[in-house]
């Protein structure tokens, strides 16, 4: 049963950094595509950040220069690291996984993934 567990939400101050962490079991693909979403409030869920199997990462435009997805594949671990943090980035933030072969690339469409975790809050108090 493929799990993902989310962590390194909290609460801070705007500017400051959090650096979110996802760490995948019981997935025996090779090659996975992941990705990072956010829902506020009374929002859609919207695409953060995504890493496809080769490394290569996409942004959504609120985040760009401030927000970099990495992966630990000995460690099966999705980063998100966040920086010079907005008060519009308070949201409670998931990651998600799927299959992809090499050569695919990951969109920022939560359709395209089929796991996904819990849930960690974000809060950024001006």
């Amino acid at each position: 049963q493929v799990q993902l567990l989310e962590s390194g939400g909290g609460s801070v101050q705007a500017g400051g950094a959090l650096r979110l962490s996802c760490a995948v079991s019981g997935y025996t693909y090779s090659t996975v595509c992941m990705g990072w979403f956010r829902q506020a409030p009374g929002k859609q869920r919207e695409g953060v950040a995504a890493i496809d199997s080769d490394g290569d990462t996409i942004y959504a435009d609120p985040v760009k220069g401030r927000f970099t997805t990495s992966k630990d594949n000995a460690k099966n671990t999705l980063y998100l690291q966040m920086n010079s943090l907005k008060p519009e980035d308070t949201a409670m933030y998931y990651c998600a996984a799927v299959y992809c072969p090499r050569g695919q690339g990951a969109p920022l469409a939560a359709g395209f993934f089929g796991y996904w975790g819990q849930g960690t809050q974000v809060t950024v108090s001006s």
